[in-house]
């Protein structure tokens, strides 16, 4: 069977987990021994965990391998020692993989690095991050690098943007006829517990928004033309509105998700000549006293994030400022057990044989994307299997090499099949024709 990239055949290790004591990437370490123990790979899988202290990978190891009571764990994976503050040490790193699965972030101080280190050295390498910014800038600075070395280099591989990206081409697979606006509505539950999220996202939260213009300024950089819209214009919504559907309000979705899925749209439309399809995003919220409560939390982090010492604020006490939703230690086993996640998708387009620019949609179409704990375990998985198609899907991956989205990485493999047998199930659930 083909294995990824010729060069990275006679590697050590086909996966390695960066970053594997983070918060983020102990799930996703855990979920890699889960796979390799799996159907497909049967124990065949060579893997390592990455980071500064052999304490704390070997305690990760530990961990996961009483929590699949799996003893013999820790003899079957490598580990390999590197700082992502010593380039050399993580060249070093990329020489002895096929594929990276990079879990250290906020990516906009410590992601460009590892990029670097996988590209120069011919690995290809998956990031979690939901940071348009960082994700942009490394299709600026290393895709044509990329092509040249045949490397893969996909961002957004997490709850950012996968269940998002995926889910409008599962959308439009399964719409008969050409699929041409999408709208996503977000709805996160927890259980009795509550839940809360660990402070890293909050950091990239609080740059994110700091740095709007530098944003702008790189997306001049790249000067794309906008891409042309086809079929009838999909309307804005406003900041808060009471969605039907769902009989709550919603607000816009603050993530990733809208401007990966456009760089995925852009890709299918100028590489693969498909019809580009409009997107946007939104959250369900609740009732009237949630959109209160977010109102007056929001408008004081806007406030906040435009001065140094408000970010500093925001930064020590992330706590107070996001009441209870963030936190230095992130959720505990219990909320991550109890919580779940479910992305709903309202598509509209034109029939089989019917022109997309003349008229109105005809054809609509509802689709689910649902999954467990978004932040931890669904962003384990999605970030897994991405790391499992670029080895075992090779052959259905764009031609060349580059930094992709996940969308224009993964149209044409597996993925959505692997993430339905790994609990991120996608379902239709209604197709109608007008």
């Amino acid at each position: 069977m083909a294995t990824h990239g010729g060069a990275a055949a006679g590697r050590p290790y086909e996966l390695v987990v960066f970053g594997a004591s983070g918060f983020t990437g102990h799930f996703v370490a855990e979920e890699v021994a889960r796979v390799a123990a799996g159907d497909e790979l049967r124990g065949s899988l060579r893997w390592a965990v990455a980071g500064r202290s052999r304490d704390k990978l070997e305690g990760v190891l530990d961990k996961a391998a009483e929590r699949l009571g799996k003893p013999e764990l820790k003899s079957e994976v490598g580990i390999i020692l590197c700082d992502v503050s010593d380039p050399s040490s993580l060249a070093d790193m990329a020489k002895q993989a096929a594929v990276v699965l990079n879990c250290v972030g906020p990516y906009r101080f410590f992601g460009e690095p590892v990029v670097k280190a996988c590209v120069d050295n011919g690995t290809s390498c998956v990031d979690i991050s939901g940071e348009p910014q960082f994700l942009e800038g490394m299709y600026l600075k290393y895709n044509d690098k990329a092509a040249e070395k045949g490397v893969y280099v996909v961002g957004s591989s997490g709850f950012d943007s996968v269940p998002a990206d995926m889910g409008v081409l599962y959308t439009r697979d399964n719409l008969k006829g050409t699929l041409t606006a999408v709208e996503s509505f977000l709805t996160v539950k927890s259980g009795p517990e509550g839940y809360s999220i660990h402070d890293g996202t909050w950091k990239s939260a609080i740059h994110g928004l700091a740095d709007q213009d530098n944003l702008r300024k790189l997306r001049k950089q790249i000067g794309h033309k906008p891409l042309p819209i086809i079929g009838a214009k999909l309307k804005r919504r406003g900041l808060v509105f009471y969605s039907q559907e769902f009989k709550e309000y919603s607000i816009p979705f603050m993530g990733s998700d809208v401007s990966v899925v456009k760089r995925t749209q852009r890709y299918l439309h100028t590489d693969l000549q498909e019809t580009p399809v409009q997107y946007a995003a939104y959250a369900t919220v609740g009732g009237i006293a949630s959109v209160i409560k977010l109102m007056f939390a929001g408008l004081l982090f806007f406030l906040l994030v435009k001065f140094s010492f408000g970010r500093n604020l925001l930064t020590k006490y992330p706590e107070f400022f996001s009441s209870g939703h963030f936190t230095k230690k992130g959720p505990t086993q219990k909320q991550i057990d109890g919580s779940s996640f479910t992305m709903t998708f309202f598509g509209e387009g034109y029939c089989e044989g019917q022109d997309p620019q003349q008229g109105k949609p005809n054809v609509k179409i509802c689709t689910q994307v649902k999954g467990p704990d978004a932040g931890y375990v669904a962003t384990a998985v999605a970030m897994v299997q991405a790391g499992v198609a670029l080895l075992k899907d090779a052959s259905s991956l764009p031609k060349q090499g580059g930094v992709y989205t996940p969308g224009a990485a993964f149209s044409k493999t597996k993925l959505i099949d692997r993430l339905n047998k790994h609990g991120i199930e996608f379902s239709v659930i209604s197709k109608s024709e007008a």
